[in-house]
């Protein structure tokens, strides 16, 4: 055999496990978002939560624009029993003072060195300590709860003792754009679609950074206190290895809001798919591992579902391996990673089509479909730029003006 001869059967070996690779994940989230058309049973019931004595943590950095109104509205959802803990993080602005006199306890932090939202729960849970709640809720200073959320979440904590994630959605502006639309739509999926699958099936899903809610005894069980630019991703890893995976919670609401400035929505796109990217190199070797020696079968569908790369990412990697597929056709007469390609397309496709019909309709109008490309051209560079200059440092998106 021919060095050449060598280096073409190589090539066409790797072209073929890319493809198996993408085949699966597509056969990951086509059975995902198919499972999520279908309802879900309750794991509480309403005396679950009753008389549990519950605090609402609230992490929060330079937020005097949106405090008192994401406090206000937390209030509505409070027992008397509840209370809300602000974790006033290295402010320079009057986000303390906001939040004492709309009734909150504050407790400020002021280390410059050790930034991020880690090291604020971290702070909060710690002040805590002497006089522990049943069940604490992570909800973000940017964040509206819905009706019953808190509940809820806390009724499904106590009863399953594990860690429980709402629905975490973002709302569009008055007069979106098409592409806050297709963004929308796009974290609809990853929030919503495709953790309701899983818990159709019965297994646990990722955390996704706001309305969290945990058994005081299993958050105190992992440390939280790092800068990690996606910690709740992180958080709900590193407790499901613990033995602690998170479930989820789709009658629980909450909501944020997407930036409408052009450079925030940017810097928040980055740092969300910049951390699920590291994360993902990161802990899918760890998952794995802890599956074999743990023996669990969860484990493995996690690290399959953590695989699963940002929506845009996925067709990026599937359009460049079925042009490189094609080209290796042409030149070798080897045709089988095209068939598995276009497979994996179709699964895509279908995937796609069925969260749009169930869930994404109401949002994204049939024509605006049409903008999905363009989105995904938009996010070309932010992935580029993941290859050359990926971010690491936590860094809060800039807030847009709100009336309280």
């Amino acid at each position: 055999m021919s060095i050449n001869q060598l280096l073409i059967l190589c090539a066409d070996a790797v072209v073929l496990v890319s493809a198996l690779g993408l085949l699966v994940l597509s056969l990951v989230l086509l059975v995902e978002c198919t499972t999520a058309m279908f309802g879900i049973p309750s794991l509480a019931s309403s005396h679950d939560g009753e008389n549990r004595k519950v605090t609402v943590l609230v992490p929060a950095h330079n937020e005097e624009v949106i405090i008192h109104s994401t406090l206000v509205n937390l209030e509505s959802e409070l027992k008397k029993q509840h209370q809300v803990v602000v974790v006033a993080d290295n402010c320079s602005d009057a986000t303390a003072e906001i939040a004492r006199a709309a009734g909150a306890t504050v407790i400020e932090r002021h280390a410059p060195n050790d930034r991020g939202k880690g090291y604020a729960l971290d702070y909060g849970l710690r002040f805590l300590e002497s006089d522990p709640p049943d069940v604490v809720v992570f909800v973000d200073a940017d964040c509206r709860v819905h009706q019953g959320a808190i509940d809820l979440l806390t009724q499904q904590a106590i009863a399953t003792g594990r860690p429980v994630q709402a629905t975490y959605l973002m709302a569009k502006s008055s007069q979106p754009s098409p592409k806050e639309s297709v963004s929308a739509f796009a974290f609809k999926v990853k929030n919503l679609v495709r953790p309701r699958g899983l818990a159709k099936l019965g297994l646990p899903c990722l955390l996704t950074g706001t309305g969290m809610a945990f058994p005081w005894s299993v958050i105190r069980s992992v440390d939280l206190a790092s800068n990690d630019i996606v910690e709740d991703m992180k958080l709900g890893l590193d407790l499901s290895i613990a033995g602690h995976s998170p479930v989820f919670c789709p009658e629980a609401n909450v909501t944020g809001i997407l930036p409408q400035q052009a450079h925030a929505a940017k810097s928040q796109r980055t740092r969300w798919e910049h951390g699920h990217l590291k994360t993902l190199l990161t802990y899918v070797p760890m998952l794995l591992k802890a599956s074999v020696y743990q023996k669990r079968f969860d484990l493995l569908i996690s690290a399959l579902d953590l695989c699963v790369p940002p929506l845009s990412l996925l067709v990026v990697i599937w359009l460049v391996l079925m042009a490189v597929s094609l080209l290796f056709g042409v030149l070798s007469a080897f045709w089988i990673p095209t068939t598995l390609l276009a497979t994996a397309g179709l699964f895509l496709l279908v995937a796609i089509l069925a969260a749009w019909a169930k869930f994404g309709r109401t949002d994204l109008p049939l024509l605006e479909l049409l903008v999905i490309p363009f989105y995904v051209l938009w996010k070309i560079p932010l992935y580029l730029k993941f290859l050359v200059q990926p971010q690491s440092m936590w860094v809060r998106t800039e807030r847009d003006n709100v009336n309280s």
